[in-house]
């Protein structure tokens, strides 16, 4: 599942559809638009932080459901998972949407004849009437695909539903996401051709029979969800989307990229879009091919700077940024006005609304600065707005999650073929 970041002044998604016929040689990329839906903004336009806190849970059991995944596939334990409590050849650009710091979605088709789920418009920053299409959420933090099937039942109901037509081979298989809330998605595996900016292979995919409460189409305007991840975090221990373009030869470069931004933003297939970005890339290497894990350095506040050493998880689909509950404690410190607020879960604070204190994340020994406004989530009450980075106790000192806080702030780039992130800085 996924979460954005601040709250955009305007935002406004477009499609753009790829012709599939277009020979491979001659594509130079195209995009899948993306734009914020405010699902966290209550009728008076203050920040529901209660649900904010609610997906930093469900994001970190999301990362602790894919160590679970990753031994039963590779038989051995995360490295990051040993010391915790175990519990029960082209190019594509898709313009992507940001649901206001839940998730990023665009367009993909599937089947034959193809079934579109397409990319969503919305107008923002005034509590105006949204328009909600169907939409697929591109997630880095897990690796499969699924979509409401035919047979969904009412939790399904407001999404548009998967018909496997006569590309589509049943594969007998059922399977099951379980979530933070008790809730599952489940239902039984289909192979198809899936379409993402004019890239077509051949796909694992699950049609769901039912889905969580956080699926439902309040809470989730998306459809589905395709996961961006490795192969190791895949439940259904088969080839992620992105991954099945590229050894189907329809990708060019084994390259994603991301713009994450207030406008314009979209996911870049077989490459990167390098009108979006200046400057070289800062390359940091993945350490564990399960999530897109690499090594966090350290971080800055107010010009002074700590180093950590930790491995942080980059995933498009958490809001904040989220680490352990003493580091964090230390960083709001520095912060001033900032305070503790456990009336909105733990590991929560606020700031100042007027806040601009310096605050960055170190890769590679550069340091990328958080812009004040995104990592300002948005009132809780008149003087007090929700800050960008959570504490969490299931966060370990181990690692961190760097969502789309951070990611708002740079052109990310996800290099499969040679296992490394890089950031950019935004044009």
């Amino acid at each position: 599942m996924h979460l954005s970041t601040a709250f955009p002044l305007a935002t406004l998604a477009f499609l753009a559809t790829a012709n599939p016929l277009v020979d491979v040689a001659s594509r130079t990329g195209q995009a899948i638009p993306i734009s914020k839906h405010h699902l966290y903004r209550r009728a008076d336009w203050t920040v529901n932080a209660t649900l904010i806190q609610e997906k930093v849970i469900n994001s970190v059991a999301k990362i602790h459901r894919g160590f679970d995944i990753y031994e039963k596939n590779t038989g051995s334990v995360h490295p990051l998972a040993s010391g915790r409590l175990r519990s029960k050849r082209a190019t594509g650009n898709d313009l992507l949407t940001d649901d206001n710091a839940r998730l990023w979605y665009g367009t993909i088709s599937v089947g034959t004849p193809a079934q579109e789920f397409t990319g969503m418009a919305s107008v923002l920053c005034t509590p105006k009437p949204r328009l909600t299409l169907p939409a697929v959420d591109f997630d880095t933090g897990s690796s499969d695909l699924f979509l409401p099937g035919p047979a969904c039942d009412k939790s399904c109901d407001g999404h548009t539903k998967y018909e496997p037509g006569s590309s589509a081979k049943n594969l007998g298989k059922p399977y099951t996401f379980a979530y933070a809330d008790g809730s599952t998605v489940s239902g039984t595996r289909y192979e198809d051709t899936v379409t993402i900016a004019g890239l077509t292979a051949t796909q694992s995919l699950g049609a769901s029979s039912t889905y969580s409460t956080g699926f439902n189409h309040d809470r989730f305007p998306a459809d589905g969800l395709m996961g961006m991840a490795f192969q190791s975090l895949s439940a259904y221990d088969a080839s992620p989307p992105f991954q099945s373009l590229m050894t189907q030869n329809q990708a060019l470069k084994p390259v994603f990229g991301f713009k994450l931004a207030k406008s314009g933003s979209e996911l870049y297939l077989g490459g990167t879009n390098n009108s979006l970005y200046t400057g070289d890339f800062t390359w940091v290497n993945v350490t564990e091919p399960a999530h897109w894990q690499v090594e966090l350095g350290g971080f800055m506040v107010n010009d002074t700077s700590t180093t950590v050493n930790k491995a942080a998880i980059i995933d498009t689909g958490t809001t904040q940024v989220v680490g352990d509950p003493d580091t964090v404690s230390s960083i709001y410190k520095q912060i001033p006005g900032a305070k503790s607020a456990p009336e909105f879960g733990d590991g929560i604070y606020t700031i100042p609304c007027n806040f601009n204190t310096p605050f960055g994340l170190t890769f590679a020994g550069k340091t990328f600065q958080i812009d004040p406004a995104t990592f300002n989530l948005g009132n809780t009450s008149p003087d007090a707005c929700l800050g960008g980075l959570s504490g969490n106790a299931d966060v370990s000192e181990d690692f961190w999650i760097v969502g789309d806080v951070f990611l708002s702030n740079v052109y990310t780039a996800f290099d499969v073929g040679n296992k490394r992130v890089g950031f950019a800085t935004l044009a």
